[in-house]
């Protein structure tokens, strides 16, 4: 039997859920926290991961202790601290800024499928990373990744392109990532065996 399920996430011990939903063949790992956030088919995350607000695109490849769409705190006020907002915890006469956590679950950020972000990387809210787009290990990404770039750095900045756009563009086309799990295994091998462009030829991209 495989490790994975088709109708339950997989949830390692200690992974904290809220809010969230899961498609088929998920992962999520030991000790991670998804908070108001989708998971696209087959996506997964490495241990100790933090993902707010975020909508996880399908085969989304995302490494250890990463940080996606961490939350604001109203840094234009005069205070910044929690007791603005989760003032419930302070004061038992007073609700907590129900106005300020809508604000903060509107700023989504958007995985595009297959992406890779690796270890330790953050991605901020309202960020959108394109399909195939990959995130170097300690990278801070403020911008929105087009499909296929590989990025790092603190802020990220273009590194350089995984294919030439024909290529990518002719992926994009292919969108491999919507077919179906019988033509995904049938395919197995020449995923493992091909190189992109071959493995376009071969499959009509």
């Amino acid at each position: 039997m495989p490790r994975l399920s088709a109708t339950e996430p997989f949830l390692h011990p200690e992974a904290e859920i809220h809010a969230s939903t899961f498609g088929a063949y998920v992962e999520i790992g030991r000790g991670a926290r998804i908070v108001q956030s989708d998971f696209g088919d087959y996506a997964y995350c490495d241990r100790g991961a933090d993902i707010a607000n975020t909508s996880v695109g399908r085969f989304a490849n995302i490494a250890a202790m990463t940080r996606i769409g961490p939350t604001d705190h109203p840094w234009r006020n005069a205070a910044q601290h929690h007791f603005l907002y989760r003032s419930s915890y302070y004061w038992d006469d007073v609700a907590d800024d129900a106005e300020f956590f809508a604000a903060r679950a509107a700023r989504r950020t958007l995985l595009g499928p297959d992406c890779w972000i690796g270890h330790g990387a953050v991605i901020r809210p309202a960020v959108t990373l394109g399909a195939g787009a990959i995130v170097a290990s300690g990278a801070v990404v403020t911008k929105d990744v087009a499909p296929f770039q590989m990025v790092a750095g603190v802020p990220a900045q273009p590194l350089k392109p995984r294919f030439a756009a024909p290529v990518a563009e002719r992926l994009l086309a292919l969108a491999w990532w919507d077919w179906s799990h019988d033509r995904l295994r049938s395919a197995l091998p020449d995923f493992r065996a091909l190189p992109a462009e071959a493995f376009l030829e071969k499959y009509g991209g």
